[in-house]
């Protein structure tokens, strides 16, 4: 077994008092749960905490990254159950225009039934702080948050579960549907290795936990010495995520280099990486691997290589679930920044990655994790086999996680691990594409109604009879960023695939210069307006 950094000394101290009753509330989770499908159409209320709660120079990477909050409204669709009242919180207040597209999706329930029983609460704070630490600075909106629920029919979700929403939910006394922030080591990327190498599960050769560029350049140099038939390296900050955090280091400069003289000539070597995120310099990374630690790993590449992923959930008693599997989208210099994703992965190896993804829940189960983990590989073929590697765990929802929810709610269908398919309650296998990052110039200045023109003339909206067609997020990031997140559903990847890129058509067509769209005159309707975009 390798040795790996202790636990203890990459956790902030903890507050025992609040782990304590944190711990006694998600045995309540224990006490009321049945099955996923029974908890989620049980009475509940359902407090949505849509809180990227990660390092705040690394979200900086992402544009728009403060509307991603709006990745969560999937979760308006658990209001298609008429006992089920949702909670959401933001930064700021959401468009109505949003709010309305995703409840009309629910079909078989009025508009208004389901309004009413959705409460939305925002901090009206759009500073680069955590959402949870801005609703953790404002105890009158906790308050109002606590009066608006039923204490013993409560629960609360979240993107990831860190102390600010482990002090949240011991301020509201309701359970926290997530992993206890004492275990979020292994989440990162030397935490993974950890568990990757107890469950043995391959996983690429690489280095220890560093916290200073010294030791880092030294310990690359050992790997090298190990795998002298490497081209590169992946320098990784522990805690990045999206392949945002990761650097590319090309070995071929350095093999004339004499042996004596290699640690220096690699430390060297750190300044001319190539850093993922377009704004990353080694001057700003190399101040974060004393905060963060940082790691070195193998370049694993390959003619035909891809990057897919396995998903699952741990019950609150303990039983691992299978939930999905995904051929993710990868962009950046290297393919190393998630863009998107394809449902579900690959035949020849999505079994391969459930077996992988059990092996490794199991052992997240044994350690006291909770809800959702994913797992990311990187799988190359070599002569007709494919040499799959794990890379990473997150113990968080992931970018996979709201296109797939999203497919879950609108068909009601599930996953059937036998086969690694989807299913609709009719027996039909679904598939779907998704992104977070349909980004382009044209697209700025887009408002939110504007969308839904766009839609609505295209005839770009999901059809409940069929069952497929396009679901929509991140609006918010339109008018400033220029940024669309998509999934589109179909019966086969074909489908899925000409869908998405009959949306991209559209839109492209209708943001053209000379295609603007007349205006739009503000009528009543219902005693409601629609307003005009020109406004």
């Amino acid at each position: 077994m390798k040795e790996f950094p202790a636990l203890c000394t990459l956790v902030p101290p903890i507050d025992r008092a609040v782990a304590g009753q944190f711990r006694q509330l998600q045995l309540q989770l224990r006490h009321h749960w049945q099955t996923v499908d029974l908890f989620d159409t049980g009475d509940y209320d359902i407090i949505v905490i849509p809180s990227l709660t990660l390092d705040e120079q690394e979200l900086l990477k992402i544009d728009g990254v403060h509307h991603y909050e709006e990745r969560f409204l999937f979760s308006l669709i658990r209001l298609r159950n008429p006992r089920t009242r949702l909670i959401y919180i933001t930064s700021q207040p959401l468009h109505p225009s949003i709010i309305d597209y995703y409840l009309q999706l629910l079909p078989g329930i009025p508009f208004s039934h389901a309004r009413d029983r959705l409460l939305l609460f925002a901090t009206y704070d759009s500073s680069s702080k955590s959402l949870t630490q801005k609703i953790l600075e404002r105890p009158r909106l906790i308050d109002r948050i606590r009066m608006a629920l039923r204490p013993t029919k409560s629960y609360a979700i979240c993107f990831n579960a860190t102390t600010y929403e482990r002090e949240l939910s011991v301020k509201l006394g309701i359970p926290l549907l997530a992993t206890d922030p004492e275990l979020l080591y292994f989440g990162t990327k030397s935490g993974s290795r950890q568990i990757f190498d107890e469950c043995d599960v391959p996983y690429p050769d690489g280095t220890p936990l560093f916290f200073s560029d010294n030791d880092l350049a030294e310990a690359a140099c050992e790997l090298w010495e190990r795998q002298p038939h490497l081209k590169k390296f992946v320098v990784k900050l522990n805690e990045g995520f999206s392949g945002e955090g990761n650097a590319i280091l090309d070995l071929e400069p350095l093999r004339t280099v004499s042996p004596n003289q290699r640690v220096k000539a690699m430390l060297d070597r750190f300044s001319q990486m190539r850093f993922q995120a377009a704004t990353e310099t080694w001057e700003h990374f190399r101040q974060r691997i004393p905060e963060m630690g940082a790691i070195v790993e193998s370049y694993i590449d390959g003619e035909d290589k891809r990057s897919p992923s396995v998903q699952g959930r741990i019950t609150p008693h303990g039983e691992i679930e299978i939930l999905s599997t995904h051929d993710q989208i990868l962009g950046g210099p290297d393919g190393q920044i998630f863009l998107g994703c394809h449902f579900p992965a690959d035949a020849e190896y999505r079994l391969q990655l459930q077996e992988a993804g059990m092996k490794v829940g199991q052992n997240l189960a044994d350690k006291g994790a909770l809800e959702r983990f994913g797992i990311d590989f990187v799988a190359v073929r070599r002569s007709d086999l494919w040499d799959v590697q794990a890379i990473e765990i997150n113990l968080r929802k992931g970018g996979t996680t709201h296109p797939f929810m999203t497919l879950k709610l609108l068909t009601k269908g599930y996953y059937d691990r036998g086969t690694g398919l989807f299913y609709s309650q009719q027996g039909k296998a679904k598939y779907y594409k998704a992104t977070d990052n349909l980004q382009k110039a044209d697209y700025h200045g887009l408002l939110p109604n504007d969308l839904m023109d766009i839609i609505a003339y295209n005839q770009l909206h999901f059809d409940t009879s069929t069952e497929t067609g396009s679901v929509f997020h991140l609006m918010g990031c339109l008018s400033e960023f220029g940024k669309l997140g998509l999934t589109t559903i179909g019966n086969s990847p074909e489908e899925a695939e000409d869908l998405f890129r009959r949306v991209v058509a559209a839109l492209d067509a209708e943001t053209h210069e000379n295609s603007l769209p007349p205006p739009i005159t503000p009528i009543a309707w219902n005693g409601r307006f629609t307003v005009s975009s020109e406004q």
